[in-house]
C-alpha cells in the first residue's frame, strides 16, 4: 500500500466510531435494583439505554436519592420496548410506548406501566439527576 493510501484508510477508520452498550459502556448505573442506565460516549455525545422494570417509579425510586420533588432533567429518546407514562407539574400526562419518540421538560414524574420492563435510548437530558 502506497503512503498516501494507508493516510485514507486510517481517516477513514477514525471517521467510523462504533460502540456495544452492553460490553463497552463508559458507566453503568444501577441506581435500583429496578433500574440500570449505560452510558456510551460516542460522535462527542452521550447517549444513554435504560433499561426499567414494571414496577419502577421516579418519584420512589429516584426521588430519595436526588432530594426534589418531580425529576429536573430533560430527556429526549426513543422507547423501543414498553410503556412508560410521565405526568408533567403543569398537570401534562403522556404515555409513550415501543417506536414512540419524546420529549419531556424538567419538573415530572415518570412510570412504567404494565407488566413488560421498558428499554429506551436517550439522546440528551441526565437519567437519574
Amino acid at each position: 500500500m502506497m503512503f498516501y493510501e494507508k493516510m485514507i484508510m486510517e481517516v477513514i477508520m477514525n471517521s467510523i466510531d462504533i460502540k456495544n452498550f452492553s460490553t463497552q459502556a463508559d458507566e453503568v448505573m444501577n441506581p435500583t435494583d429496578r433500574a440500570k442506565v449505560e452510558c456510551v460516549n460516542i460522535g462527542g455525545q452521550r447517549i444513554m439505554k435504560i433499561t426499567v422494570q414494571p414496577g419502577w417509579r421516579w418519584s420512589e425510586d429516584i426521588k430519595p436519592h436526588v432530594g426534589t420533588e418531580s425529576c429536573q432533567a430533560t430527556h429526549l429518546g426513543v422507547i423501543v420496548k414498553g410503556s412508560i407514562t410521565a405526568v408533567h407539574n403543569d398537570g401534562s400526562r403522556g404515555t409513550y410506548s415501543a417506536g414512540d419518540a419524546y420529549a419531556i421538560k424538567p419538573g415530572h414524574d415518570g412510570w412504567v406501566e404494565g407488566d413488560e420492563e421498558c428499554i429506551a435510548y436517550e439522546f440528551a437530558g441526565a437519567w437519574g439527576e
